[in-house]
């Protein structure tokens, strides 16, 4: 059993839900065909009805875009495809003026081949900043250091000839591992985070974190026991037991934390991914001095939703405290409808999936569109633009087919932009715009304000414990309590309708035609009784 949370000394980020908006493809101004961030403030009162209490931004630092602002060449900037830092410090303004917190990514385990540091570094083995990065010399035989392999194929090295050595990238060779292990390197880092907290952002989304040390010693990786899933990247063979998630980390993210306490009550969540993420999340998390909130892949890329999945996720979490973030889908992986349903029940497993989400124990994470239960979109290989898809077309993750352009109209490209948009827009998609569902009371868009709204209005779901997770057969269920209340949560994760015993309390959601004995295909049930 998890304590509930007292919503009197909660702070703001306790049970938030968080709409995260990927900055290219939300709303383009300028007619450029790239999302901007004036188009996001734009659409900000849009966000605030939504009920949601917070935005990530996706990066929109100045980057060469070889993957998409996560290579970043300066950290302390705006790329002119978003606009300038004035664009930016309007869109806080207006986000705060709306009740809107603001969460900026932020990339501290590499940066772009053409950020100034890394220039620098790759001058000469003595000097300034020569230490910044992941240097090491060849074997003997001229090939690299060791077996590592990079998250886009290949080894994790590249031959740089200006300082005879190899630099690692655990993703593309444009994005050169920092050294995080050097004290110089985290001053930096924190520098970056005290910019942008100066400038009144109010938490942290830590991409890759894990990601961030190495081993000095450089040894190889082990490889992974064969699971029977097929293999795409080289990166998949290997039991990443060296190339990250370093113990010295948690030195490193009691710094973090120490800078944002000093700014009041920031929000730090981290991705966190691999081997061993649930017990890195765990230690990540623990205690008043380290992050408050982390997010894995135990979700977010299943392949299918099933009871046993969810409370196998859950029941992780739960056995070792910490306050969990929960996510069903991102930049980074398939729409959740298209993963863990058929075409055919798109629309029933879309209404029954946020209520899913909304019900669980800690912050939620809602990507822009899902609101509207947009699909995964199908990209041509001629039109891809995500070097993971191109590099592993077709077995892919095809993250392009859920980064095409917000649909806030059914016609006009989407009302996205007036120019070509970088990405196409799907027939399917257009038919879900916001414009379309503002006008129907029975649409995803308005059941996802209520039930973003019941979250808020439910100290229960807001806060309250999770128990009683139960998987019995197709049907999900669990209780969530606070302040004198009990919810009773109810799941139907198949197509076809359940009989259930009576169950106890009034509905205040009832999702599919459900009812207290009765759970249709995809059905859902939120029903309250005092505890």
């Amino acid at each position: 059993m998890t304590r509930p949370i007292d919503p009197a000394t909660a702070p703001w980020w306790r049970g938030a839900a968080v709409y995260q908006i990927y900055p290219r493809s939300y709303q383009d101004t300028n007619g450029d065909g790239v999302g901007d961030l004036a188009g996001i403030t734009q659409r900000l009162d849009y966000v605030a009805a939504l009920g949601v209490d917070a935005i990530w931004i996706s990066p929109f630092y100045t980057s060469p875009m070889r993957d998409f602002g996560y290579d970043v060449a300066d950290y302390c900037d705006v790329d002119r495809t978003f606009g300038t830092l004035a664009d930016f410090d309007a869109l806080v303004a207006r986000a705060h003026a709306l009740g809107l917190k603001v969460i900026v990514d932020q990339v501290y385990a590499h940066t772009s081949d053409l950020h100034p540091w890394f220039t620098t570094s790759r001058a000469a083995r003595k000097g300034d900043r020569s230490d910044w990065y992941v240097w090491a010399d060849p074997k003997p035989d001229g090939t690299p250091p060791n077996n590592w392999q990079s998250v886009f194929g290949g080894p994790a090295w590249t031959w740089d000839a200006r300082r005879g050595q190899y630099y690692m990238h655990t993703f593309l060779k444009e994005q050169p591992q920092l050294n995080v292990h050097n004290p110089a390197v985290q001053d930096a880092l924190l520098g970056v985070a005290r910019f942008w907290l100066d400038r009144g952002v109010d938490g942290f989304r830590l991409d890759a974190l894990n990601h961030s040390m190495h081993d000095p010693m450089l040894r190889n990786n082990p490889a992974a026991p064969d699971d029977g899933q097929v293999r795409t990247r080289p990166f998949d063979f290997q039991t990443k037991l060296y190339s990250q998630s370093h113990p010295d980390m948690v030195g490193f993210i009691e710094r973090i934390r120490a800078v944002c306490d000093e700014y009041g009550a920031i929000h730090t969540v981290a991705e966190v991914g691999g081997d061993k993420a649930i017990a890195e999340m765990q230690a990540y998390t623990q205690g008043e001095h380290r992050l408050n909130s982390a997010y894995g892949f135990d979700l977010l890329y299943a392949p299918e939703l099933t009871p046993r999945i969810a409370i196998d996720a859950i029941e992780r979490w739960s056995t070792g405290g910490g306050w969990p973030s929960w996510a069903f889908e991102n930049h980074d992986a398939p729409r959740a409808v298209s993963r863990w349903s058929a075409p055919a029940d798109h629309k029933h497993f879309a209404a029954m999936k946020i209520a899913l989400l909304a019900a669980l124990r800690g912050n939620i994470i809602v990507y822009q569109g899902e609101e509207l239960g947009l699909e995964q979109d199908q990209i041509p290989f001629e039109l891809l633009q995500d070097p993971e898809a191109i590099a592993n077309w077709p077995l892919t993750l095809s993250r392009d087919g859920a980064r095409t352009p917000m649909p806030w109209r059914d016609e006009d490209l989407g009302g996205f932009t007036t120019g070509r948009p970088w990405l196409p827009l799907s027939d399917a998609n257009l038919a879900r715009a916001v414009e379309r569902q503002e006008r129907d009371p029975a649409s995803q868009l308005a059941l996802t304000r209520q039930i973003l709204a019941l979250r808020k209005a439910h100290p229960a779901l807001r806060l309250g414990s999770l128990e009683a997770a139960r998987a019995d057969g197709a049907i999900l269920s669990f209780v969530r309590e606070a302040a004198g209340q009990r919810v009773h949560c109810l799941f139907n994760l198949s197509p076809d309708p359940v009989t259930l015993p009576l169950a106890e309390g009034a509905p205040i959601l009832a999702i599919n035609g459900a009812t207290p004995g009765r759970l249709p295909g995809f059905g859902a049930l939120y029903l309250v009784e005092r505890a």
